[in-house]
């Protein structure tokens, strides 16, 4: 992996409960890594559903490895979040490639 291919910043977060001022347990989004990536591949698509045309757009990041990235947490790119569907491990423990897809409007 080159470093000159990871041209883009991406955050990984993780939900987590904090206290609010009334002690309730509030569900909330913490960054615990931000990192460079190369994005493999971009794609839209659109759906029939029930309610109508709906439209997902995946993308494909390839990043350097990090250990405990997994299903729950999600991908912050370009200032919209994406879900993560996919974590693969390229080699040994020497890249990953994350596939992703976005969410919110």
């Amino acid at each position: 992996m080159r470093a000159g291919k990871l041209d883009r910043v991406i955050d990984l977060q993780r939900g987590t409960y904090v206290t609010d001022g009334y002690g309730n347990p509030i569900y909330t989004w913490t960054t615990y890594a931000t990192m460079r990536a190369q994005i493999i591949q971009a794609s839209t698509e659109e759906f029939m559903r029930t309610w109508g045309a709906s439209g997902e757009s995946a993308i494909i990041f390839r990043t350097r490895f990090i250990d405990g990235i997994g299903l729950a947490d999600r991908v912050i790119y370009d200032g919209r979040m994406h879900d993560i569907k996919e974590v693969k491990e390229i080699g040994r423990r020497r890249g990953l490639e994350i596939r992703t897809a976005r969410t919110g409007a």
